[in-house]
C-alpha cells in the first residue's frame, strides 16, 4: 500500500482553469495552456500521438533511457526518484531498474495533477516492485517544487520535453524553484527535444492523420464542458508552425468564421473574426548551449549530456553548480 500527499485539490484545477481562460481570452492575441488539453480523452489522443511515425521524441527519448539507465544510475546513486508530470510512469522502470540493480533505490515519487493517473501507476508498478515505497504526490510542477519529499539523494526526473512548454520566464522560475528545493547529491535529469530541420519539427505537430489536431481542438471540448461554454469545436482549424527567432513549434486554432463565444461559467462573451488565431502550446526546441546556459542562471551545473543515435532528443544531467 502507499500513501499520497496532495498539494492540489479538484476545487484548485478548476479555479486554475477559469484563471487560465478569463486570462487567456482577454489577451491579445488569446491564448490557452497546454495543461487542460489532457482530460481522459485528451491523454488517449496524445498517446496515440506518441505512436506515430512523424512523431520521434517518445521513441528518441526511449532510446536514450535504455542506453544510458545504468550510468544514470552510477553517477546519481540516487536514493529516491522523484518524477514530476509523471502520467502513467511508463518510461520510469528503466530507471527504477537501473537504480534498483544497484540497490540505491529506495523509494519513489511519481508527482502528476491527476490523482487518478498516479494511482493508476502506482498500481500497476506495484507488482514488479514489492519492496519499493511508492510515495505518489498530486500537486502541480510549477508550485510545489519545494514541497516534496526530500528523502536521501534524490534524482528529479522532468522528463518528455515537457519543460518545453514552459515561456523562458517560467522555465526561469522553474528551474529556480527546483535548484532551491536541492540538497547536496541531488541531481536533476532533464529531457529535451533538439533543433532540428523544421520540416520535421512542424510535421510532428501536423500529422497527416489529423490526431494532433483533435488533440488540440480538445482543450475547447474540455472548456465546453467545464465552464459551460459553447466553443463550435470543429469551426476551429489546427495550426503548427516553426517560429525561428525563438526556435520553437507554436500550435494555434484559427477560426474559419466570425463568432461570439459563451462562457456561462465565468460567465464572459469572447469574440472571434474570420481567420483570427489562439496560441494554445510553445514547444521549446534546444541545443546543448541553450541548457547549460538555462541551467546555469539557476545555479545548476551541466554534468551528463546524452543524445540518441540521431541527436533529435537529450536528456541532461545537472546538480547545484555549489556542491
Amino acid at each position: 500500500m502507499y500513501s499520497i500527499d496532495r498539494y492540489t485539490t479538484g476545487d484548485d484545477l478548476a479555479a486554475s482553469l477559469r484563471d487560465d481562460v478569463a486570462t487567456g481570452l482577454a489577451a491579445s492575441p488569446k491564448w490557452l495552456p497546454p495543461k487542460w488539453f489532457y482530460d481522459e480523452r485528451g491523454s488517449t489522443l496524445f498517446e496515440r500521438i506518441t505512436e506515430l511515425d512523424v512523431y520521434y521524441p517518445t521513441r528518441r527519448e526511449w532510446e536514450i533511457l535504455h542506453r544510458c539507465a545504468r550510468e544514470i544510475a552510477r553517477v546519481t546513486r540516487a536514493q529516491t526518484l522523484v518524477e514530476l508530470g509523471s502520467g502513467s510512469s511508463r518510461k520510469t522502470r528503466a530507471l527504477l531498474d537501473a537504480l534498483s540493480h544497484l540497490d540505491t533505490l529506495q523509494g519513489y515519487v511519481p508527482v502528476d495533477v491527476s490523482e487518478a493517473a498516479l494511482v493508476g501507476a502506482a498500481d500497476g508498478l506495484r507488482p514488479d516492485y514489492r519492496d519499493l515505497d511508492i510515495h505518489p504526490v498530486v500537486a502541480d510542477f510549477e508550485h510545489h517544487v519545494d514541497l516534496l519529499p526530500r528523502d536521501g539523494r534524490r534524482l528529479i526526473a522532468f522528463l518528455g520535453g515537457t519543460v518545453g512548454n514552459l515561456d523562458p520566464m517560467q522555465r526561469a522560475k522553474f528551474f529556480a524553484a527546483v535548484r532551491a528545493s536541492m540538497d547536496s547529491g541531488d541531481s536533476l535529469l532533464l529531457g529535451t527535444d533538439l533543433v532540428k530541420d523544421p520540416a520535421r519539427l512542424v510535421a510532428a505537430y501536423d500529422d497527416p492523420q489529423g490526431v494532433t489536431a483533435e488533440f488540440n481542438r480538445n482543450v475547447l471540448r474540455v472548456i465546453n464542458r467545464e465552464l459551460e461554454a459553447d466553443f463550435d469545436v470543429e469551426a476551429f482549424d489546427h495550426v503548427a508552425l516553426w517560429n525561428a527567432d525563438e526556435e520553437r513549434i507554436e500550435m494555434w486554432l484559427r477560426a474559419s468564421r466570425a463568432m461570439r463565444v459563451n462562457i456561462a461559467g465565468l460567465p464572459l462573451q469572447v469574440e472571434f473574426v474570420t481567420g483570427e488565431q489562439m496560441r494554445t502550446e510553445l514547444s521549446a526546441k534546444f541545443t546543448e548551449t541553450r541548457v547549460r546556459d538555462e541551467l546555469d542562471l539557476a545555479g545548476l551545473r551541466l554534468m551528463r549530456w546524452w543524445t540518441d543515435k540521431r541527436a533529435d532528443f537529450a536528456l541532461s544531467l545537472a546538480i547545484p553548480a555549489d556542491c
